[in-house]
């Protein structure tokens, strides 16, 4: 069903050595289906060849604009819950209670909030702008440092050899309500 159209995006990134991508809306049906369904394919020709891919899907509208906008961001979505599963223990549920992985999940929703803020806010234009959360962890909090405590401030004495304690400083800095 795409293979006319594939050649004619490979003629096409033949002739500019750019990417090429087509969307095309089909109408399908496997045999084990009981009725044909929507299809999207994206035909796309790079210099390492040929890359299809394909949505089934229920929705209507431009064919581009949901894969980009709909099919895209959801693989967005889904890469998030993978950084907080391991980087922020949200699959640590192994308690027997109920309420207590409920608490555990809660637990690292709200430090996925605190990091995605802390990205956000305090690290644009720094070295760890898209880092993962299970990244920041390490380079920023997991840090061992000196703290005291007296009437008017608090202070955190860092290790001389800490590699990350300029940008840790200007994170703190941007943290400082103005």
């Amino acid at each position: 069903m795409i293979e006319e159209s594939f050649v004619d995006v490979e003629q096409r990134f033949e002739e500019t050595k750019e990417k090429q991508r087509v969307f095309l809306d089909l109408r399908y049906g496997a045999k084990s289906w009981g009725r044909q369904r929507a299809v999207i394919a994206k035909l796309e020709v790079t210099a390492q060849g040929r890359n299809p891919r394909f949505i089934v899907t229920n929705l209507n509208g431009d064919a581009q604009q949901l894969y980009d906008k709909v099919y895209c961001a959801r693989g967005e979505m889904e890469n998030r819950i993978k950084e907080q599963q391991p980087g922020l223990f949200a699959d640590r549920t192994s308690a027997h209670d109920w309420w207590t992985n409920q608490f555990r999940l809660l637990l690292s929703s709200l430090a996925y909030v605190l990091m995605e803020s802390i990205r956000r806010l305090a690290l644009q234009d720094t070295e760890l702008a898209h880092a993962q959360v299970g990244t920041l962890r390490l380079k920023l909090l997991k840090v061992g440092a000196i703290v005291l405590r007296n009437t008017r401030r608090i202070r955190f004495l860092l290790s001389t050899a800490f590699p990350y304690q300029r940008l840790f400083c200007t994170v703190a800095e941007r943290l400082v309500p103005g």
